[in-house]
């Protein structure tokens, strides 16, 4: 008896099913693990995961049958697919719909279970079922496990969906990544000149016509080279902040920290400064470019939010069977209370002791890297008395 069955929405049906991309696939262990469950439970010799294609019932996993998939109008599939319901032949010689079916036969199998996969969407995908070759009837507690098994396979198929939707998201946005990436990088690169020459020009006319310009002229020329500064820094700030994942990719290595804060010295500070550190201290496997970035950012930091006539930063590390911990202290104005959740946010800024704002990427910057290190950052701080910046890093 031909049972073929043309679904009313079939088009859409096979549409969903293309959609979770589970054929032609390679054997996966979690189905066959649950296939091998099925056979067990209700003691048969054949158990099969099926797919329904167009035509044929793919075998998304098999045990006992050497072929790979079956004629979707020859098998007891389909009309257990089209009841949509648990359906048992308990010995399919004496059934009317089944009795000259190849399955009986030819192949010899009188008993079968089956069940359909129905997604969430009501769409029938496939079936879980099972065949004997002796009569037999199956009890509540093996129906039951057959309906939960099913219910895993199902699980199975919504759980690939997902993976594939957080994979294609992610594939999207670390292209458009690439392409901010890439944009800030041109961006930068396009107004750095600009940038230096209005520096540049604004210092010559201000050198050259000292004595001939006003008090408000030469007040428009520090405003300019003011704003060319903060607009640099700002440039400076999100070419860092894009390029800070390039730093992970470095090798790590071991160095001495006095090497690494005489570096910090001769980047930052100046006569009026003083810069701490433990000397023959030596840093054992770690990423020093990245560490580098971290503790001139946090340095710079201490620097600008310092109202001291002479500011002392501090750097300490110490280590144990886990992480890097490092430290950077000042005695510069603190950071309020009620400030220091906010501060490590992009371009959230607190004002500087003479009154200006710095860009906010610098914090944000530095809370990217260390959490990407594998460890975290925190801050402890007095207004009035000082800040201290704790981060620490995975070995």
């Amino acid at each position: 008896m031909d049972t073929a069955h043309t679904f009313k929405t079939e088009k859409e049906r096979l549409e969903a099913l293309n959609s979770y991309k589970i054929l032609d696939n390679e054997p996966e262990q979690d189905y066959d693990s649950i296939n091998m469950l099925v056979a067990m439970i209700c003691d048969v010799p054949i158990s099969l995961i099926q797919i329904m294609r167009e035509d044929k019932f793919h075998f998304k996993s098999k045990l006992g049958v050497d072929m790979d998939n079956f004629d979707r109008k020859l098998s007891f599939c389909n009309t257990t697919v089209q009841t949509g319901e648990f359906l048992e032949v308990q010995d399919a010689r004496i059934d009317e719909r089944f009795m000259n079916n190849p399955i009986v036969t030819q192949y010899k199998a009188v008993f079968y279970a089956g069940i359909p996969l129905i997604n969430k969407d009501n769409f029938i995908f496939g079936t879980v079922c099972v065949y004997d070759y002796k009569p037999k009837t199956l009890n509540e507690e093996q129906r039951e496990a057959l309906r939960i098994l099913a219910n895993q396979v199902v699980n199975l198929f919504e759980l690939r969906k997902t993976n594939l939707f957080h994979m294609k998201f992610e594939k999207e946005l670390q292209n458009k990544n690439e392409q901010l990436k890439e944009f800030a990088s041109h961006v930068s690169h396009d107004l750095k000149s600009p940038l230096a020459n209005i520096t540049s020009l604004t210092q010559m006319l201000k050198e050259d016509d000292l004595n001939s310009l006003s008090e408000d002229s030469q007040q428009y020329l520090d405003y300019i080279e003011e704003s060319t500064t903060i607009l640099k820094d700002y440039v400076d700030g999100i070419l860092l902040h894009y390029k800070s994942d390039e730093l992970l990719k470095t090798n790590k290595e071991t160095f001495m920290l006095d090497e690494l804060a005489e570096d910090i010295k001769s980047i930052l500070i100046t006569k009026k400064e003083r810069l701490l550190y433990p000397k023959h201290t030596e840093i054992k496997n770690i990423n020093r470019a990245a560490v580098s970035q971290i503790l001139i950012n946090l340095v710079d930091n201490a620097i600008k939010y310092n109202d001291k006539k002479n500011p002392v930063i501090k750097i300490d590390y110490t280590t144990n069977l886990f992480f890097h911990k490092f430290s950077v202290s000042d005695n510069g104005v603190g950071i309020p209370r009620d400030k220091q959740d906010v501060i490590f946010k992009i371009f959230k800024t607190l004002k500087n002791p003479d009154g200006k704002s710095s860009t906010g990427i610098g914090l944000s910057t530095v809370k990217n890297l260390v959490e990407k290190l594998g460890g975290e950052i925190s801050l402890t701080s007095q207004k009035g008395k000082g800040s201290t910046f704790t981060f620490t890093i995975e070995k």
